[in-house]
Parts: structure tokens; sequence; C-alpha cells
């Protein structure tokens, strides 16, 4: 498969499989509104994608691999649910739509947030998956990456810092939390769930995710200032706005780029031993850094 098929396959997969676990116990009618408007307004799925393209290094995705992909898609739209809130970054647009808050109401998707982070544990402790030690494994492995070690710390640096003229290397780690801890959690869980992942393999393939989830930072901020909020599908500037620390704002447009490129190029190489097998992450990581929103 190319990527484009390779994405489709990987979206309908995981948005077939969260919206049968969303619709078996329904909450309050306003809270599963809020909870699929986040889920299912139009993203582009990048963190399953890693997901099921590790996961088919070693084995065809199974029932762990669903799981895992849905669990971190479901972190990752409740990460931007409480990203959007006025107390946080109070973004009015998310992917060219009406934010979770400015949709329904700012309690509502406070809420919304919450019940999306503890779905993701229920789909990972499900007892139908019937692999107790592994199950336990990859709820650890989400648990680290989108709590206190990992995405909210990041979360918290990132605040702390607005205003603040901070240091590469203060940037790096705030980048290594709040986005790439997940990216890297999506590339761990993939081979993690087929249960055939040696401990080098492993090592390599993180490796491979700690580089490109700082090389989507990286894009991120130059797309920030390179693209219009109609293709962004959020406010352009937003960042430079808020006058956040970024990339372009530390190393300038052009060292910003080179970054991010050299970033890809480790990446790739962490991977080359897998050969042809790993095509869908090296498509991968050329997009990360190719993309414009």
């Amino acid at each position: 498969m190319n990527l484009d098929q390779f994405s489709q396959y990987a979206c309908q997969r995981v948005d077939s499989f969260l919206k049968q676990q969303l619709d078996i116990y329904p909450p309050a009618v306003n809270l599963q509104e809020a909870m699929s408007y986040s889920l299912f307004n139009g993203g582009k799925r990048i963190r399953p994608m890693l997901t099921y393209a590790t996961a088919a290094l070693f084995a065809e995705p199974n029932a762990l691999t669903d799981a895992s992909a849905a669990a971190i898609e479901s972190i990752h739209a409740y990460s931007l649910i409480h990203d959007d809130l006025p107390a946080m970054d109070d973004d009015d647009l998310r992917r060219g739509k009406p934010t979770c808050h400015i949709q329904f109401d700012e309690a509502t998707a406070i809420l919304a947030g919450d019940a999306l982070q503890t779905f993701a544990f229920e789909l990972l402790s499900a007892p139908s998956l019937g692999n107790d030690k592994t199950q336990l494994r990859l709820i650890r492995e989400l648990s680290l990456a989108s709590g206190r070690h990992g995405m909210i710390t990041g979360q918290m640096i990132d605040l702390a810092n607005v205003d603040q003229t901070i240091s590469i290397e203060t940037l790096e780690q705030m980048h290594a939390h709040k986005t790439g801890a997940l990216i890297r959690a999506s590339v761990r869980m993939g081979a993690m769930s087929t249960g055939q992942a040696t401990d080098s393999q492993l090592s390599a393939l993180d490796a491979y995710a700690k580089a490109i989830g700082l090389a989507f930072q990286v894009q991120d901020d130059i797309i920030d200032i390179t693209s219009d909020t109609q293709t962004l599908g959020k406010t352009q500037f937003s960042d430079e706005e808020a006058n956040k620390p970024t990339y372009p704002k530390l190393l300038g447009l052009e060292g910003a780029t080179a970054l991010a490129k050299q970033l890809h190029d480790q990446a790739i190489e962490y991977i080359s031993s897998f050969g042809e097998a790993a095509q869908p992450l090296v498509e991968l990581a050329n997009y990360i850094i190719g993309r414009n929103h």
C-alpha cells in the first residue's frame, strides 16, 4: 500500500473500532455528542497510523493493536480539547471547525476531555482482549506517555514559558513531553501489541519515534507561520500571538527547517535494519516534515 492507501486503511480501522466501543455504553446525550465531535472531526490519525505500521513489522495487527490505536487517539483528542480551552491556548478553531468549548460550552468540553481520557483506559483494559500481561504493559506505556511523566508535563512547561526566553534545550524538553511522548507510545504500543518485538527492535523503533516526534513539532512551528488559517484549520500565527517559544523564533525559519530535515534523516536511519517492511514508517516520516497543515 502507498501512504494514501495505508492512511485510508488505518483511519477506517481505528474509526470503526472507536465508534463501536463508544456506542456500547452511551453516556449523557451532550457528553456523547461532545466526545464524538472531538474524536471524529477530521483528524489525520497519524498516531494510529504509526501504531498499525509498527505492528505490521512483526505480525498482522490484532485486537490489542486496535485497542492501542484507539486509546492513543482518545488521549490525543482529550488533550486537544483541553489545549483549546480559555485557560490554556484559548483557541476558537480546530481542524477548521469550532473548538469543543465553542461548539458546546466550556463545562461540557472539560467533561468530554475527562471522559475521553478514561475511555482510553477502558479500551485497553477490556477483558475481551484476553491478554492480561500485555494489556498491563500497554496501560502503563500509555499512562507514562500521557500523564505527569509525558504529555501533561510538556503542557505545563509550555504554559510556564509564555512570554519567556528559553533555551533550545528547554524547548526540546517541552516538546519531547508534550508531543513526542504520545508519538513514541504510538510506535512502542504497536510493537508491543504483537508480543513479538525484541528489546533491540523496540529500542530502534523508540529512537525512530523520538526523532519524528520532535520533527513533528518543529514542522508544526514552521507551518504556524508559513501556512494560512484556512489550510491550517486553526488561527495562523496563534503561537506567535501568544508569544510562545518556537523553533523558528530560536533558530530562524531556515534553521528550523534544517533541524526538521536532520531529525527526519536520523529517524530513517534508525529503522533501516527493518528493510522494506518499514516503508510505511519511512513514508510517515516523509509526510511529517512535508505537510503544510
